[in-house]
């Protein structure tokens, strides 16, 4: 396809997505907190009536009530919340495709991690969205519900699992947002199949003259929260190709592992706080738990003798640089870039002169020698010694003369 076609495809996409996703994670976050908020002990609350509460916002006030299972008749107009959730994860699985399963040779594929055909990431990744939500809703339908923080406990070591595994097979990017995707679709499964059909029950019973069954009510609400849970983590990942700090480390899956443990955490804070403060600690542990992340994933951190092998080496002549970017890496980052995909330089940065170079060696060196998810899942196949040579250069001051 076009890549011009591609990169506006992608554009058009990820704006969609991103829209629907902010108005999904809205709704989601409004109804935890007007669940929370209901004033659920006043005396002149009618017998049907669970809670109410009063609001302001946007210079009107607004007054809100929940009934215990259903009003005796229904109103003409009834507002859903279901749209935003089926095209974020539309507009969701659409922008993978573009970005990740076009081009998997480029984005999903990295033949130092295992080498593998594309149609094999392809069906890995799609592989793992599926069992991911199969294992979830099998989950769901235990008796470990009912045990919630054993059921929590269970559902993070399986993200974590899926993340190791994933990263195992697939290049540290495709890993983690395969990771993100698997959750989002959890998240979405249970709208389409759990708490609309749920709440269509509750509706029907109601206009039909029956009883609602308060237990589809609940089961819904309980799926919703578990939605709210995995918030966090899943936005944390669709910003993650940004800090190639966290996928890039070693251990990537581990960094992913932290990070949505502090999400989760966090979430739980918030969502509780208007009961108690009991999990207050958790916003300190969690910035915490954030700087130990940010310096273990630091570029020295544990890595004596990569920094010593640099300090070992001769002086590296800017020739020999420019050689190897010129090689490497002007595939793509130059005015003018002949990779078959990225037809206008990454982020902007080019190296097509020895300013540039100079002015980008710090990015250079973390990206290529450090964290080495430069050139992207080594397309251009640059050497140990290339990118020692690079590390080394920098090291020794980037001079360009």
């Amino acid at each position: 396809m076009n890549p011009h076609l591609i990169e506006w495809l992608d554009l058009v996409i990820r704006w969609l997505h991103v829209i629907t996703g902010v108005a999904w994670i809205g709704a989601s976050f409004y109804f935890v907190w007007l669940e929370n908020m209901l004033e659920r002990d006043k005396a002149d609350l009618p017998p049907n009536i669970e809670g109410d509460l009063w609001a302001v916002h946007g210079g009107g006030f607004y007054y809100l009530t929940k009934y215990k299972v259903a009003p005796e008749k229904m109103p003409k107009t009834l507002h859903w919340f279901k749209w935003e959730a089926y095209f974020t994860w539309i507009f969701g699985f659409s922008l993978l495709t573009i970005v990740y399963y076009f081009k998997a040779d480029s984005f999903m594929i990295d033949k130092s991690v295992a080498d593998i055909s594309p149609m094999t990431s392809v069906a890995l990744g799609v592989g793992s969205i599926v069992i991911g939500w199969v294992v979830y809703d099998v989950l769901c339908r235990t008796p470990l519900l009912k045990r919630p923080s054993l059921f929590l406990a269970l559902m993070y070591l399986f993200m974590v699992g899926a993340a190791f595994g994933l990263s195992e097979f697939l290049s540290p990017r495709a890993a983690y947002i395969h990771v993100g995707a698997m959750l989002g679709t959890m998240m979405a499964g249970n709208v389409f199949f759990v708490i609309i059909p749920g709440q269509k029950k509750m509706v029907s019973a109601a206009e039909e003259g029956r009883e609602p069954n308060a237990a589809d009510g609940r089961y819904a609400s309980l799926r919703s929260r578990h939605n709210n849970y995995f918030t966090l983590p899943v936005l944390f990942i669709m910003v993650s190709n940004h800090f190639p700090t966290t996928y890039g480390n070693e251990y990537g899956w581990a960094i992913l592992a932290g990070l949505s443990a502090v999400g989760i955490a966090i979430r739980h804070h918030f969502n509780v706080r208007h009961k108690t403060n009991n999990y207050a600690w958790t916003m300190a542990a969690g910035a915490l738990a954030i700087l130990a992340l940010a310096f273990v994933t630091s570029p020295d951190f544990g890595k004596s003798d990569k920094r010593a092998a640099l300090e070992a080496m001769p002086p590296v002549p800017f020739a020999a640089v420019d050689k190897i970017v010129t090689e490497r890496c002007t595939v793509c980052h130059s005015d003018a870039p002949s990779d078959a995909v990225w037809k206008t330089a990454p982020l902007g940065i080019k190296f097509d002169t020895p300013d540039e170079l100079k002015k980008h060696a710090e990015r250079i060196k973390i990206r290529t020698y450090d964290l080495e998810t430069m050139p992207l899942v080594n397309q251009t196949h640059m050497t140990p010694e290339e990118r020692k040579t690079l590390g080394a250069w920098v090291l020794q001051g980037a001079k360009i003369d």
